[in-house]
């Protein structure tokens, strides 16, 4: 310990000002009426035997719960070492006045000990408590013709039980805080987890639904509407069935806008205000750590909406695993758009790894997961790494004649 020692609970420097647990309480109150009945055995064996000087032992059992009862009370005790030292000071004092007028002083040095071991530094408590002992040893001789082993084994061993009681609740103590913490760690990380998981799975049903509004009832409305007018253009101008043919194909055309709608609803908040561009300089921005430069080549042109959500779910995951993972000082995002395609580009200078022996599944980077949103929109993944060279990934999606 470097510095007083810590308010552990087996005295929590004694005023009950800080929240205690029940056993602490009880500790606490038990070192109470350790010394208050020794103190009160000490000052009856005076009187039933009748010492000479009764009325001084009396008198300093009395100063000495006096002095005890008002450290107890005192809130500077429990808040400053020093004056802490000072109230033990003086408890020392009214015990050496005790001790001198009464062997049975001597029973006051074992709860003397903890009260030591807990409100000074451990090299200055363990040093108090050897001269308590030596005062107890000291303070029997002096009442007593006789030397016995006792005399000197009993404080000795007095003092090293306390030593040892209090080292081990300390050490006790320590491990069942560092316990507490990390339970408390776990419960907040699982707490951040289910809501992580919560948010990543109402994102991926948003992004679903678009995807299965956009291919299945968009472009089947965007058919039959085509359907529609080829109909009426083949027709002739005065054929009865015209009229409904386009009031067929003006719902069909409401519903289509209706559909996109949907679509552009469910988008991802990233896309909801601004091009994928935009929603990749604001990505790169917002990177902690490494610096991520984005750039965009070629012409932009407007993508579906899963073309725009499959390249910023790739993007984050990329990043995601360079901040984690990678160790790299600088990264950088390239969107390209050419005639038939686009591209995005992922490029870091952190440490690599060999993409042939990179884990699948849980903990595999989330490569799986990036190959499969390009394959699903019929694009090639690729992953050029290798250790100590840094990573490129790749994402090439066809361009859809509609967009």
């Amino acid at each position: 310990m470097t510095a007083a020692a810590a308010p552990l609970p087996v005295v929590s420097r004694l005023p009950g000002s800080r929240a205690l647990t029940p056993v602490s309480k009880v500790l606490r109150l038990c070192l109470h009426a350790l010394f208050f009945g020794l103190l009160a055995l000490a000052a009856g064996r005076a009187v039933t035997d009748s010492a000479p000087r009764a009325g001084w032992v009396i008198a300093a059992c009395a100063v000495l719960a006096a002095v005890y009862a008002g450290g107890v009370r005192a809130p500077a005790v429990h808040s400053s070492p020093r004056a802490g030292a000072v109230w033990l000071a003086g408890l020392g004092a009214a015990w050496a006045a005790l001790l001198a007028v009464s062997p049975d002083g001597l029973w006051i040095a074992f709860p003397l000990y903890f009260l030591e071991l807990h409100l000074l530094r451990l090299r200055w408590g363990v040093a108090a408590v050897a001269l308590t002992a030596c005062a107890a040893i000291g303070g029997f001789l002096a009442h007593s013709s006789a030397v016995t082993p006792g005399a000197f084994l009993g404080p000795l061993l007095g003092g090293a039980v306390a030593v040892a009681t209090v080292l081990g609740y300390q050490a006790l103590y320590r491990e069942s805080e560092r316990r507490r913490e990390l339970i408390e760690e776990l419960i907040t990380t699982r707490a951040e987890l289910a809501a992580a998981e919560r948010g990543a799975g109402i994102l991926a049903e948003r992004e679903r639904l678009a995807r299965e509004i956009h291919d299945t009832l968009a472009q089947g409305l965007s058919s039959i509407q085509l359907l529609l007018r080829a109909a009426e253009r083949a027709l002739p101008r005065e054929a009865p069935a015209l009229e409904h043919i386009a009031r067929a194909r003006e719902a069909a055309q409401e519903n289509l806008a209706e559909a996109r709608r949907f679509v552009r609803a469910l988008t991802p908040p990233d896309l909801e205000h601004g091009s994928l561009a935009a929603a990749l300089e604001r990505l790169c921005a917002g990177v902690p750590g490494p610096r991520v430069r984005f750039s965009l080549s070629g012409s932009p042109r407007v993508l579906p909406t899963p073309y725009e959500v499959a390249l910023l779910r790739i993007a984050q995951s990329a990043l995601a695993n360079v901040v984690r993972h990678a160790r790299a000082g600088r990264a950088e995002i390239t969107l390209t758009f050419m005639d038939a395609s686009v591209t995005l580009d992922i490029v870091d200078d952190g440490h690599g790894f060999d993409p042939s022996s990179a884990p699948s599944g849980e903990g595999g980077f989330g490569l799986p997961a990036m190959r499969s949103r390009a394959e699903t929109l019929g694009g090639l993944f690729t992953v050029e790494s290798s250790p100590g060279q840094g990573t490129a990934v790749a994402v090439t999606l066809p361009l859809p004649l509609e967009a």
